[in-house]
């Protein structure tokens, strides 16, 4: 791939020189502050050969290219007249970011990296209740038995005490105090206040009324009343001495916020998600068709932008107060719509590689995991991805005729979770399985029709080239590419072992940059966790690129968005170039100081070029200590 070209192509559709007001890059992004976002050209730039994936995020435009970064950084400031990088940047250069800052993206932003790392507890939870119904749907567990109500109780905790969950969720997002906003919650969900407002009459604290509401299993209450409980927090923090924080900030803040969501932002909250959740219900009942149409047919865009977090919320809300939900059906359908195109190209396709690489990523489709099948496959020939979207509109027709209505919230929609379409009306779950057939059906026999030009997939993968140094980021050069072998890879670091999917930033959780897993430190120090090459380092410290003696190219990211601390807490203990074994000491950093900061410390652990391995096996481990087995890259 010619990085020169690459470079002048991403400089005009961004707008141009004079749409940019500084660029930097980190390990696999170039960062844009855009005078205007809206100028450059999304579409084209997520389409462009060498660029993996397009994103905004805090008001910054990012274009993901992977490990090639700081040679396409190099040749696109070579192109300029200038050099507007942050390091030439005002000390007001935050400042006026956060100006710049969309306001519907800041929103997509704190839904999802609110509702991200609770969808293992809901997940868990809703399989549990999907399964509790099958059993008594068969006949095998009595829904009078004391095994039925403590597996109920299981499914339903998580649910129940979702107000609770979600206010430790929202507080560190917001970057308060996850106990406090926990302690909240419990307060508002104390047994004798649900007994107080039980009855539906008001009652009143010092002589204000405090109006009646149910805050179990609800989401829009709490997350305002956390919301402004974190600026209360703040406000008392900063009048406060050092010496008295620990026991005034807490108690005003409660004593505040507990009253105030009782009387003003609780029942406010609870008339606005009931609102939304009827207006869903009303549209789904009395515009079924054109609903489901509409959000089967665009769920893949939706997913694509990340705005499809704005329905998580609306799917709780319908889940825990109707008992069913509309939209994971259609989740469901535009899930497999992209797996039957994948499939559709396998059958027009005559390279062996694309064949295999369809079928495969198709397969993965169906079981709920999209990302490989919509990026490696139908958004790059384009057709197939418009094949998916009508595929996915029609298989919403079928739901939306037959009202199709999924009962539990499952992690991934494909067939795995074919559990959440179980209801006393056996039914319910025969018209899901018809209209996910339908799904596949249509989307393979329209790629068919449509067909592609399959020489644009045919690029080979340009590996890693050597770089002089930049700014940003060191790199070393990789002599020769050795042919992959299955490749063990060993945890980096002590802590907590999590899916990619929980990594707050599409670019890990969508799995556009390689796969692996995450690790959400315990500790402040990185090793080597394979014997190879440091092929690359960031200048802040904050990500290392490695390539295996047997040709894994691996990253290490800690954190997300910590390239902002400029190297601030980050202390590298190698250099690009330096051979290392399994247990090497290649970092070491302040967790503490970095969470302090407002960012999290989750670091995902990828392999980088997956297109020369099959599959990613992992050790099992949920945690792990360094050098312990993480997973295996089988090639």
């Amino acid at each position: 791939m010619d990085k020169q070209q690459l470079s002048k192509d991403i400089l005009k559709l961004v707008g141009g020189e004079e749409n940019i007001d500084q660029v930097t890059h980190c390990m696999t992004r170039l960062r844009f502050n855009l005078n205007d976002n809206q100028k450059a050209d999304k579409a084209t730039l997520k389409n462009t050969p060498g660029v993996m994936g397009v994103m905004e995020n805090g008001g910054q435009f990012q274009v993901i290219i992977g490990n090639d970064v700081p040679i396409v950084y190099n040749a696109l400031v070579g192109n300029m007249s200038k050099s507007p990088t942050a390091d030439n940047a005002s000390s007001g250069a935050s400042t006026g970011e956060k100006k710049k800052r969309n306001p519907i993206s800041a929103l997509f932003d704190f839904i999802s990296g609110m509702f991200t790392p609770i969808l293992p507890a809901i997940t868990g939870a809703g399989m549990i209740k999907g399964i509790v119904a099958i059993l008594v749907a068969v006949g095998w567990l009595s829904d009078t038995s004391s095994t039925y109500i403590i597996l109920s109780a299981i499914g339903d905790g998580a649910f129940y005490f979702l107000p609770i969950i979600l206010a430790i969720s929202a507080a560190r997002k917001l970057g308060s105090n996850m106990y406090i906003a926990a302690a909240l919650a419990a307060g508002i969900m104390h047994p004798t206040i649900t007994a107080l407002l039980a009855d539906g009459h008001n009652s009143s604290f010092m002589g204000i009324t405090v109006i009646a509401a149910t805050y179990s299993s609800t989401v829009i209450p709490i997350v305002l009343a956390v919301w402004i409980a974190s600026y209360v927090e703040k406000a008392v923090d900063r009048v406060v001495h050092a010496s008295l924080k620990l026991l005034i900030v807490p108690t005003v803040t409660l004593l505040i916020m507990v009253p105030l969501t009782l009387m003003t932002v609780g029942p406010l909250g609870t008339v606005l998600g009931n609102g939304l959740s009827g207006g869903i219900s009303w549209l789904f009942d009395n515009m079924s068709i054109f609903a489901s149409i509409l959000i089967g047919g665009t769920m893949s865009l939706l997913i694509i932008t990340g705005m499809h977090y704005a329905l998580l919320p609306i799917v709780v809300g319908s889940m825990t107060t109707l008992g069913y939900d509309f939209i994971i059906p259609l989740m469901f359908a535009a899930n497999l719509a992209q797996g039957g195109a994948a499939f559709g190209v396998g059958l027009r396709s005559r390279n062996s590689k694309t064949k295999s690489l369809a079928y495969s990523t198709g397969l993965t489709a169906i079981m709920g995991i999209t990302e490989p099948a919509m990026y490696g496959i139908n958004m790059k020939f384009k057709k197939p991805f418009i094949a998916a979207l009508i595929g996915g509109a029609i298989a919403g027709a079928f739901m939306g005729i037959f009202n199709v209505k999924s009962y539990v919230i499952t992690g991934l929609a494909g067939l795995p979770s074919i559990a959440a379409f179980v209801s006393p009306a056996i039914s319910t779950l025969i018209y899901a399985l018809v209209g996910g057939l339908i799904a596949i059906v249509a989307a393979a026999i329209i790629t068919y029709i449509l067909g592609f030009q399959e020489e644009t997939a045919s690029e080979p993968v340009a590996a890693p080239a050597a770089e002089p140094a930049t700014a940003a980021t060191t790199s070393a050069a990789v002599t020769e590419e050795v042919k992959a072998q299955d490749e063990q890879v060993f945890s980096p670091i002590t802590g907590e072992v999590k899916p990619l999917s929980e990594v707050p930033d599409p670019a890990f959780s969508e799995e556009i940059m390689g796969k692996g897993f995450a690790i959400q430190p315990s500790e402040g120090r990185v090793v080597s966790p394979i014997n190879g090459t440091v092929f690359s380092l960031s200048k802040s410290g904050h990500a290392i690129g490695l390539v295996s003696d047997t040709g894994a190219e691996m990253l290490i990211h800690i954190g997300i968005d910590t390239v902002k601390l400029k190297g601030q807490f980050f202390s590298p203990k190698v250099q690009a170039g330096a051979k290392v074994s399994v247990g090497d000491v290649l970092m070491e950093f302040d967790r503490e100081q970095i969470e302090k900061a407002g960012y999290t410390t989750i670091t995902p652990v990828i392999i980088t070029n997956m297109h020369q391995y099959e599959s990613i096996e992992s050790a099992g481990r949920t945690t792990i200590k360094e050098k312990d087995l993480l997973f295996t890259a089988k090639a």
